[in-house]
């Protein structure tokens, strides 16, 4: 990894911390011509939350050893996330397809999304309130629970319900992971080093869907979960150790925290904390969400559909707490603490930031996930392995892209032009997954149209995310960049949800239509069950029913990316709103020791490290 040492720099970890006077200089900003967002003037050291005062302690105690490990671990961890994402997004359609009920693959995804939009923004501020050790602990402990719960459940509703401890441990350490490159990079690296966690899936990719499908062939889907449950926290251990040797060095350096609940009872702390982590607003936030998603999926399949009252009074309630959310957060007295700051909302870049996120995402699981993997072994007839392959070359491609786009950002200091370029690329593939999901589509082209979307998606959402970070004060850059994950997952969730409604409304109607009078009444088995409907076998490739089955599916899909292309279309121009920062002459709002401080911070310091 790059640290950006020059010829003639310390080698020494010991030469991070000199003396007291060198202490003193630590988060000590040189006055030369720079570009300020105007965030940065609600800042101040009195103004920051104990766990940003802690990390910003620790982070003058970094050694160049301390910070390699930590990296190196975080890498591990995420090479066992990405593989386990790739080899259990190809399980989950087996996993509800043994339920009889292959449709709530959909569902899955929304409740994956609520929880995932929910636990970025508690998960920023635990790690503001209590530190970042205290957070990574919290993440991997649920992570681990959803793991064994997917891999120990025997109905559906478990394994829906183990949705929301896996997504809270996968989506809150991903945040995490963003967080703590906001915290021990500059501005000019800091897109370089959040790209850092995506190169695992250049290998994933390809290798995920093969032990997807040993693990089907060989064993049960339950294995293909539970293995992660002893793995996972075994990789843990490396970077728990790092972060607690390193804050028992800030205290014997003199830069330790006393905790802000020192001297408090209980009740006094759980109060603190709910008011901190803006929990009544969060779960407003919640049940808004969740209310107005889930009756898309589960209405068609539900007893009198539509019309059945529940998913009516869903739909109201939830909608009434969605308008209840803005008044909510914007109240002093309701929500001192608000996870919304509104003066993040100030910012012009910040408001196109998010929506960015949230028409990408929101596309995205219209197109690609969750059905398009379905899709290719019903419809093209392809293996598990090979539609994983066909799927996740968007994976592959965006992790490429992402790397050279950070890397240029790294080199020309800007971002803004790469946004408007992955947007038309992105529009582009969309318009071509349109084009070619035909049932006589070669292999060869649907992999370019997920080369052409994941180009795409790689020149969006490194530089967009580090839009939105360059607009927030350091102690606003943990609710920023939650903010910014939030409304991707809501529009990851809002896409699963209309994909799902599109699904169950459109297959069963269609599959009623086109399949021969005699087989018409296994319309429901065939729906029901991935395995039954792209069992070419027992409905071989001519026979009318795999006719009735392949066109039911195939002009589905085409409603699917009409959708998606729509969603797309409004990100070209939002990208236009961006303000093209110059990140070489920004405030870099960190404080301590941190990866490659600009050259003129360091010319005019004097030091020889990466200082701040």
């Amino acid at each position: 990894m790059r640290h950006s040492l020059r010829p003639g720099e310390a080698t020494s970890p010991t030469d991070v911390v000199h003396n007291e006077t060198d202490r003193g200089n630590f988060g000590k900003d040189i006055d030369y011509n720079r570009e300020r967002s105007p965030s940065d003037d609600t800042s101040s050291e009195e103004s920051a939350q104990a766990g940003v005062k802690r990390i910003e302690a620790v982070s003058k105690a970094w050694t160049k050893t301390s910070l390699i490990v930590a990296y190196v671990t975080l890498l591990l961890i995420v090479n066992v996330t990405s593989l386990e994402i790739q080899v259990t997004s190809l399980l989950t359609p087996y996993a509800t397809s043994a339920f009889a009920l292959h449709s709530l693959v959909s569902t899955i995804y929304v409740v994956q999304g609520v929880v995932a939009a929910v636990i970025k923004p508690p998960m920023g501020k635990i790690a503001d309130v209590f530190g970042r050790l205290e957070s990574f602990t919290i993440t991997i402990l649920l992570y681990t629970i959803g793991y064994c719960m997917q891999a120990g459940s025997n109905n559906v509703q478990t394994f829906a319900g183990a949705q929301i401890f896996w997504a809270a441990g996968f989506n809150g350490l991903g945040v995490l992971q963003q967080i703590f490159v906001a915290d021990t990079t500059d501005l000019l690296n800091r897109a370089l080093f959040s790209t850092l966690f995506d190169v695992p899936f250049l290998w994933t990719t390809f290798a995920g869907a093969e032990v997807g499908e040993a693990i089907l062939n060989n064993t049960t889907w339950r294995w293909g979960y539970g293995i992660w449950a002893i793995i996972l926290p075994v990789c843990f251990i490396p970077l728990a150790v790092s972060l607690f040797m390193n804050q028992r060095r800030a205290k014997s350096l003199g830069f330790d925290v006393p905790s802000p609940f020192h001297g408090r009872n209980t009740l006094q702390v759980l109060k603190n904390i709910w008011i901190d982590i803006d929990g009544s607003g969060l779960l407003l936030f919640a049940a808004a969400i969740a209310l107005i998603l889930l009756p898309l999926t589960l209405a068609p399949g539900a007893s009198g559909g539509w019309s059945n009252g529940s998913m009516i009074a869903m739909l109201v309630i939830g909608g009434v707490l969605l308008l209840a959310f803005p008044l909510w957060e914007t109240s002093k007295k309701l929500a001192p603490k608000a996870f919304f700051p509104p003066n993040l909302f100030k910012e012009r870049t910040i408001i196109a930031g998010v929506l960015i996120a949230f028409f990408y995402f929101m596309a995205f699981y219209m197109s690609v996930f969750p059905y398009f993997s379905s899709y290719l072994q019903i419809v093209q007839g392809q293996s598990p392995s090979t539609a994983g392959y066909i799927t996740r070359t968007f994976t592959f491609a965006s992790t490429v892209s992402s790397i050279v786009v950070s890397l240029l950002i790294k080199y020309t200091a800007h971002y803004k032009y790469y946004t408007t370029l992955g947007a038309a690329i992105y529009l582009m593939g969309m318009g071509l997954m349109l084009a070619y999901r035909t049932e006589d589509a070669s292999t060869g082209t649907l992999v370019g149209t997920q080369i052409a979307i994941g180009i795409g998606g790689g020149f969006l959402n490194v530089p967009v995310q580090l839009a939105v970070q360059a607009s927030a004060s350091h102690q606003q850059v943990a609710a920023a960049t939650t903010v910014w994950l939030t409304i991707l997952e809501v529009g990851g969730a809002v896409g699963s949800a209309i994909s799902g409604a599109i699904w169950s409304t459109y297959i069963p109607a269609k599959l009623q239509q086109y399949l021969p009078a005699e087989n018409v009444a296994d319309y429901s088995t065939i729906y029901g069950s991935l395995v039954v409907a792209a069992d070419y076998v027992t409905y071989p490739a001519g026979s009318p029913v795999r006719i009735a089955i392949n066109q039911a599916y195939q002009e589905t899909m085409r409603y699917l990316l009409i959708g998606a292309l729509c969603c797309a279309a409004p990100i070209v121009p939002l990208t236009f709103c961006l303000k093209n920062y110059k990140l070489d002459q920004m405030d870099q709002k960190v404080v301590g020791n941190v990866i490659g401080s600009a050259e003129k911070r360091e010319k005019a310091k004097g030091w020889r490290f990466w200082k701040r």
